[in-house]
């Protein structure tokens, strides 16, 4: 375990739903060209409490200073995560959500006029210890217009045929004492996207005090902006070394 030069915190990034670490790619090469030590962290997708506990065991394995940074759902899980920790310094939110406590990713998304999302969803099932569990995946023929408008038809393609369903537990799950309280935070808010919803996104991040950063493109502006990301994140770690 390695700890980022001059002092500066690792950065620990989590991916959201539909998705896995590489779409952090970009943002990597860039961080790491810039020196900072960075490592993708997989989220299990299995729910809140679940993903949540998982992360948080990285974040508290990883040496030194942290800068927790989460897309989409791994806000959720980096805002319950990092209050389970203590060297947890920042949080980046990146087309993330930042929920207070009690609240649930399916109430909030019910109030967004912006996300298409809901409509765009296709329901599956996965076995569990129980019985059976709901999950979600994205209608190919959906994702390019609802989850990625700014990349290629190609590679919005390749996307949705490789995402990972997300368990209804993520959507359903209330959120514990949010990180944000106790934290400074930073978010990249994309003016354009229609899965999450640009409006609630807004509205959470000016709630939790973050600095805000409009990037214009979809929900997934670590993979068309990759560069915009990267300067809200080294934005950040400016600001926890201060």
């Amino acid at each position: 375990m390695a700890t980022a030069p001059n002092g500066t915190p690792t950065v620990v990034l989590v991916h959201g739903a539909f998705a896995d670490s590489s779409g952090w790619n970009g943002v990597v090469e860039r961080l790491q060209a810039a020196g900072v030590t960075v490592k993708a962290v997989p989220n299990p997708l299995r729910g809140v409490t679940e993903d949540a506990a998982y992360v948080a065991s990285a974040l508290k394995q990883t040496e030194g200073p942290v800068l927790a940074v989460g897309h989409s759902y791994g806000g959720a899980v980096i805002t319950n995560a990092a209050a389970q920790v203590d060297n947890v310094v920042g949080l980046v939110y990146v087309a993330a959500f930042a929920p207070d406590e009690g609240e649930t990713l399916l109430a909030i998304e019910g109030d967004s006029k912006d996300s298409v999302l809901t409509s765009a969803l296709m329901q599956v099932t996965y076995p569990t210890a129980q019985g059976t569990e709901t999950e979600f995946l994205i209608d190919p023929a959906k994702f390019h217009d609802a989850f990625a408008a700014d990349v290629s038809k190609k590679d919005a393609a390749v996307m949705a045929a490789t995402q990972r369903p997300v368990s209804s537990l993520a959507f359903g799950q209330p959120t514990g004492k949010p990180a944000w309280r106790t934290l400074p935070s930073w978010a990249a808010v994309p003016a354009s996207d229609k899965a999450a919803g640009s409006d609630v996104l807004r509205s959470m991040a000016q709630r939790a005090g973050a600095t805000i950063t409009e990037v214009e493109g979809s929900h997934v502006i670590m993979v068309s902006q990759p560069q915009a990301v990267t300067d809200v994140i080294m934005q950040a770690l400016d600001g926890v070394k201060r």
